[in-house]
């Protein structure tokens, strides 16, 4: 009865999954092939959108520091009030009184020699803009790499779920013989229960092989970051093994060369080092001296500055005593005074209104000239910049020979997937060639009645895991040669 009960249970379990799977599906679906998951990806991918930012950070920099060549100008505007005793901004006069004051400036500047650090800036800048380049290439290739190891397991997924459909049909199958042999008295009724259970088992295969493809397609939709609602399924490629792969064939040293110039990781390791060597240059800069033009032009107003001028209104007679010695003269009357009288003009002060035009025009200024900075004591701050440039060297280098080891054991590695991929799978393709010469056997001998059903379904599940293995192994094989081609410098595509 337990037996009974556990055979109708998955009997119901896969008539619902197949009508819920084929209900879900009814709605229109689009195709997508690998190039197309590949480049949605790249499109839609938040990291490679932040690769793509700090390119153009770099390229904003470069462009800086190329701007950085050009004269600076810049102008300047002031206005308010002073208080108390103050300074009059335009006669530089003391007045304790409250005074209303604008002024204007224009001021322009560009550096004729700093050492060669403008120059340094842009080199290193433009080798910057490249590591950003090849960081977000080396993003993409890895991305690229994910979504392609996802697209094969869907295959491998849906392959291994028409195998698992094509064994229920023939437990099927076996189930009708076997009630034709029972009813002749061939074999007895309880053999029917071991194809029921196959039966059970084949339809455990199908909603497994189901809940891996599922699993696979949202393993996918989250490296192209797809919507949920959008409906769609993979191309079924056409393609097989290449027939001219050689995993065994192929050297170290083939791959490696290609590999090394074609990587954009180890491109990147290498511009960091020659950004590095640009960093030393940048910091000797500081050694040398910088020499500088400038130039600027400025006017003022107030309103304590004042017009003044002179009215003439008349006359005044001053009268001015002059002493007169009279024995010089033979008079003989001593010093005697004199009254002389003058006519003093007078005048009358005007005070008028300082134009606030005028001020601007009358108070115009101009300067011109250069300044010269001579770095004598920096607190060590030049040396320690350069000791620490050159750190960067060192460790820019250090980075690139681990990214090259590492590239060298990526390579080892591939290389050797692929061998044993091919071994695998060969010895796969004999072994269920072997279990499937076994099953057509004990399938005749069965339907002559001399083994049982346990015989034949033991004879069945030795070739259907055979069969797996061959699928697995396929596809294994597949992606390792995938993974030889890209480190070859080809494209990843399913032909």
């Amino acid at each position: 009865m337990r037996l009974g009960f556990i055979i109708t249970r998955s009997f119901f379990t896969s008539v619902f999954f197949t009508v819920f799977f084929s209900f879900a599906k009814t709605s229109a679906q689009e195709t997508w092939s690998l190039q197309r998951c590949v480049e949605y990806a790249r499109n839609s991918s938040i990291s490679l959108k932040q690769s793509q930012n700090s390119i153009a950070l770099a390229k904003l920099v470069n462009a800086q520091n190329r701007l950085n060549r050009l004269p600076n100008l810049s102008g300047s505007a002031s206005g308010g009030w002073q208080f108390g005793r103050t300074i009059d901004p335009t006669t530089n006069t003391f007045n304790n009184q409250t005074i209303a004051f604008n002024s204007f400036g224009l001021n322009a500047g560009a550096t004729l020699f700093s050492g060669g650090f403008i120059n340094n800036s842009i080199k290193q800048s433009e080798i910057d803009v490249k590591v950003a380049e090849q960081d977000a290439a080396a993003a993409f290739n890895n991305l690229a790499l994910s979504v392609a190891n996802a697209y094969l397991n869907i295959l491998l997924s849906e392959e291994q779920l028409s195998n698992a459909e094509r064994r229920r049909k023939l437990s099927e199958d076996q189930l009708g013989q076997t009630d034709k042999l029972i009813a002749a008295g061939s074999i007895p009724a309880n053999d029917r229960l071991d194809v029921l259970a196959q039966m059970a088992n084949d339809d455990q295969a199908i909603v497994q092989a189901r809940n891996a493809i599922d699993l696979n397609y949202l393993t996918l939709r989250e490296l192209m970051q797809l919507d949920p609602a959008v409906d769609f399924k993979i191309e079924q490629p056409k393609y097989a093994i290449p027939t001219d792969a050689d995993p065994m064939g192929t050297t170290f040293g083939e791959v490696y060369g290609r590999a090394v110039n074609t990587q954009p990781q180890i491109m990147a390791s290498e511009l960091r080092v020659q950004s590095a060597e640009v960093g030393v240059e940048l910091a000797k800069a500081g050694y040398y001296p910088t020499l500088s033009l400038f130039a600027g032009m400025d006017s003022r107003w107030s309103d304590a500055s004042k017009i003044y001028s002179q009215e003439l209104v008349g006359y005044d007679k001053v009268y001015n005593p002059i002493y007169i010695n009279t024995d010089d003269l033979g008079l003989g009357l001593g010093e005697q005074v004199v009254n002389i009288g003058t006519e003093v003009p007078k005048y009358n002060l005007i005070t008028k209104d300082y134009a606030y035009v005028d001020q601007l025009r009358d108070n115009f200024g101009q300067s011109l000239g250069a300044s010269l900075r001579i770095p004598i004591y920096s607190n060590g701050s030049n040396s320690i910049n350069q000791q620490r440039a050159e750190v960067g060297i060192l460790s820019a280098k250090l980075n690139s020979d681990l990214q090259k080891q590492q590239l060298k054991n990526d390579v080892q590695q591939a290389i050797a997937g692929a061998r044993a991929g091919q071994l695998t799978l060969e010895a796969s393709q004999k072994a269920s060639e072997s279990a499937k010469v076994a099953y057509e056997n004990a399938e005749k001998r069965f339907q002559l009645g001399t083994i049982n059903n346990l015989q034949l379904i033991t004879a069945r599940n030795t070739y259907d895991t055979a069969e797996t293995n061959l699928s697995v192994a396929k596809y294994d094989y597949l992606f390792r040669l995938k993974i030889l081609d890209f480190y070859l410098g080809k494209e990843i595509k399913l032909d």
